[in-house]
């Protein structure tokens, strides 16, 4: 539910700029560190939950192909969200083939373990046929792309999904940002990971802005839920095969 506060405390426009991790020169290590604290913030955050209520949505449909189900996860750093997934697909007897896509090698070799399959690739061209993935999710990823490169990594994803596509992004606020930097400390963030957190988050979305972008990328018209945490997600079945 949107809290009639969120006006007063919602930058007007996103946030520009590119964030350390977004650098592809930064080093592998200090990239998997900052990356383990947002697997962390994303257990204890939002990030997480805010992919599995959406998931949870879709289970009886999946349930009711009686096969093994295909999720790919985009940007998937160390492949929490996904494994979680899975984890959750099992306990309503769907058994979920879970896939990470990242642009970084290092974070695909890093999340191998947790996943069924991992690949290295530029998500706005991904090595997959059209219609090949049940369900592809994203986490966190829009809002490291302007907004040409956002609506050609969402309908890349619409082109690869069978039957549903899963979006949770941000909710640009400034009290989110300034949360997040307090909790930062206690939590044990690195200094980049928190200076990227908050700039994350001011290039987050509103639900407006959100639903445009995919309405752009797709066609689809869709709502867009407010998910605790500051997080927005959206759901939709790709065109022709939903």
């Amino acid at each position: 539910m949107r809290l009639i506060l969120d006006a007063p405390f919602t930058p007007r426009s996103r946030r520009t700029g590119a964030e350390v991790l977004d650098d592809p020169a930064c080093p592998p290590a200090l990239r998997q560190r900052s990356i383990t604290d947002v697997t962390r913030a994303n257990r204890l955050l939002g990030g997480m939950r805010a992919v599995l209520a959406e998931l949870r949505l879709l289970l009886p449909s999946l349930a009711g192909l009686q096969r093994e189900v295909t999720l790919l996860d985009v940007g998937t750093g160390l492949g929490d969200i996904p494994a979680a997934a899975r984890r959750l697909a099992a306990r309503h007897g769907v058994t979920l083939r879970a896939i990470g896509l990242d642009e970084a090698a290092s974070l695909t070799r890093a999340s191998g373990d947790r996943l069924d399959a991992g690949v290295c690739a530029d998500a706005r061209a991904m090595p997959f046929a059209s219609g090949s993935i049940d369900v592809v999710t994203c986490s966190q990823v829009l809002h490291h792309f302007d907004a040409d490169a956002a609506v050609q990594l969402v309908a890349e994803m619409d082109r690869v999904a069978r039957c549903s596509v899963i979006v949770s992004d941000l909710r640009r606020s400034w009290l989110a940002a300034g949360g997040l930097w307090v909790v930062s400390f206690p939590m044990g963030f690195h200094p980049v990971s928190r200076a990227d957190g908050m700039l994350s988050v001011l290039k987050g979305f509103t639900a407006t802005e959100l639903a445009t972008l995919v309405r752009r990328a797709t066609g689809a018209r869709i709502d867009v839920a407010h998910r605790l945490g500051w997080r927005l997600t959206a759901q939709w079945a790709p065109r022709g095969r939903g």
